[in-house]
């Protein structure tokens, strides 16, 4: 089964670093755009950071803008989001996902419903 695994959650203070890991089961995935979302409670799941199959694309949030940095390593079937000046607000479960379908898509997609493989999700807790 094809799947996606996050990594390197856990709880930092603001103005800390995490950097989160997403492994992928196949290298199917290495031609797939990649996305990063978060989801606070109560809150619906947002868009952070997607980056293309190459690398050679990456689109942010506004709000994460210059604070994370989207990344791959296609050798290791990897991709990475370096979470930089951490904020209480950045507090929530954060899900890797990939588009399979991106191939067919000008860019990357900062769409959910364009994502069709999730991973599990990790909890990233920013306290003020």
């Amino acid at each position: 089964q094809e799947q996606l695994v996050e990594s390197g959650g856990g709880l930092v203070q603001a103005g800390g670093s995490l950097r989160l890991s997403c492994a992928a089961s196949g290298r199917t995935f290495l031609t797939y755009p990649m996305g990063w979302f978060r989801q606070a409670p109560g809150k619906e799941r947002e868009f952070v950071a997607a980056i293309s199959g190459n690398g050679g694309t990456t689109d942010y949030a506004d709000s994460v803008k210059g604070r994370f940095t989207i990344s791959r390593d296609n050798a290791k079937n990897t991709a990475y989001l370096q979470m930089n000046n951490l904020k209480p607000e950045d507090t929530a479960v954060y899900y890797c996902a990939a588009d399979r379908d991106g191939r067919f898509r000008m860019g990357v997609s900062t769409t959910i419903a364009n994502y069709d493989y999730w991973g599990q999700g990790t909890q990233v807790t920013v306290s003020s």
